[in-house]
């Protein structure tokens, strides 16, 4: 039962909002804190993955180099070895010509970075609108 003594004894309407408010406050700082520490562990899952992804592309790049020794040596059975050592650069300077002129196309398709089809669309819609 509400009677005018327990309204006063729990500080009335006005102190309810007052609880309502501090309450909220703390929620709303938890959550930041939350976030926070959400974030934080995240970047550090981040930084670790991008360490040993960076290890693995060193020692891929040892792998390749290994790879085209090889390669430079299975020629150097039959042929000299400046020629095998040519051949296996020569080799190495094609797939780097390709692989080059691959990205610049890719990235010729990509450039200029303007959603050219969203603001076609959203021409269109202004126009519709106006009408």
């Amino acid at each position: 039962m509400h009677t005018p003594a327990a309204e006063v004894r729990n500080g009335g309407l006005g102190g309810a909002a007052k609880q309502v408010a501090e309450h909220a406050s703390a929620i709303a700082r938890l959550e930041l804190e939350l976030a926070g520490l959400e974030l934080k562990k995240k970047i550090v899952a981040l930084g670790g993955g991008l360490a040993l992804a960076l290890g693995a592309l060193v020692v891929s790049l040892f792998g390749l180099g290994f790879l085209f020794a090889a390669i430079a040596a299975a020629f150097e059975t039959f042929l000299p070895t400046w020629a095998s050592l040519l051949i296996t650069g020569g080799i190495l300077v094609t797939f780097a010509g390709l692989l080059g002129m691959t990205g610049l196309a890719i990235l010729s398709r990509g450039t200029p970075p303007v959603p050219a089809q969203a603001i076609e669309q959203a021409k269109l819609t202004s126009q519709a609108l106006k009408r």
